[in-house]
């Protein structure tokens, strides 16, 4: 039988949702239904006294590796053949 789990692919999860074209076409509407669907799963997560910071649950997706190429060249940056992506958040407080 077909399937589309495949263990290799496992993680932890307290609550997750899917959301995913099965033909695998680029939709930023798949994006955007998978942030919603985010919005909706903050009771599964933990979430700081302040009320805003959480626990770090987020999209996982594929990257869109020739518009993040064209980029890097646009700065000057050569991604050579194989490159990583980060994502830093940086304190507004200059203290």
């Amino acid at each position: 039988m077909k399937s589309l789990h495949h263990p290799d692919f496992e993680r932890d999860s307290c609550g997750f949702g899917l959301v995913a074209r099965l033909d695998g076409t680029a939709d930023h509407g798949v994006l955007a239904d998978a942030l919603q669907a985010l919005k909706r799963l903050t009771h599964r997560g933990a979430v700081a006294p302040d009320g805003k910071t959480g626990d770090g649950c987020g999209v996982l997706m594929r990257l869109p590796v020739e518009f993040l190429r064209g980029a890097a060249a646009e700065a000057g940056m050569d991604t050579g053949p194989r490159f990583a992506v980060g994502m830093v958040f940086l304190d507004r407080d200059p203290s």
